[in-house]
C-alpha cells in the first residue's frame, strides 16, 4: 500500500479528500476501507469541497445512498446497513457508475463483486493518538 496520508486532525482529512479528488476524472468510483470512526465520511467531506459543493456531507448509513450537487458530482454511498447484494442491485447501484460523477462508497468489501474495473481502492487507519488517521491508496 501507498501512504497518501499521516493526518492530524479532521481538517487534516478533509484537506486529503479534497486534494485526492482534484485527481480524478468524473466517472470516478471510489472505494473506502477501514473501521468505525477512521475518518472515511470526513474525508467525503473534503472530497465535496474540493468538487466545489457546498452541501453538508453525512454519512448516508440509513439512506444508503446521497446524491450532492447539480446536476449530481458526487454520489456517497454507505454500505454498513446493507450487506445483500441482490438488493444493491435492486437499487440499480450499478447505474451510479455510469453517471458522469464521483462515486464514492463507504464500507465498500460489503459491495466488492459487484465494484466496476478500475475501482480506487483507500484504507483508513486509526493512528497513534485520538486524532490522528492513516490515509493509505491500496494498490
Amino acid at each position: 500500500m501507498q501512504a497518501l496520508e499521516i493526518t492530524r486532525n479532521t481538517e487534516d482529512t478533509r484537506a486529503a479528500g479534497e486534494a485526492f479528488v482534484a485527481t480524478l476524472p468524473a466517472g470516478s468510483v471510489v472505494a473506502l476501507h477501514g473501521p468505525l470512526g477512521a475518518g472515511k465520511t470526513t474525508f467525503v467531506q473534503g472530497m465535496a469541497r474540493g468538487l466545489g459543493l457546498d452541501d453538508q456531507v453525512t454519512s448516508p448509513t440509513f439512506g444508503l445512498i446521497q446524491e450532492y450537487g447539480r446536476p449530481p458530482k458526487l454520489i456517497h454511498i454507505d454500505c454498513y446497513r446493507e450487506s445483500d447484494l441482490e438488493r444493491w442491485q435492486s437499487l440499480g447501484l450499478q447505474e451510479y457508475f455510469d453517471l458522469d460523477a464521483v462515486t464514492v462508497i463507504e464500507w465498500a468489501e460489503i459491495i466488492a463483486p459487484l465494484l466496476p474495473p478500475g475501482t480506487v481502492n483507500i484504507r483508513f487507519e486509526h493512528g497513534a493518538d485520538r486524532t490522528q488517521r492513516r490515509v493509505e491508496l491500496m494498490t
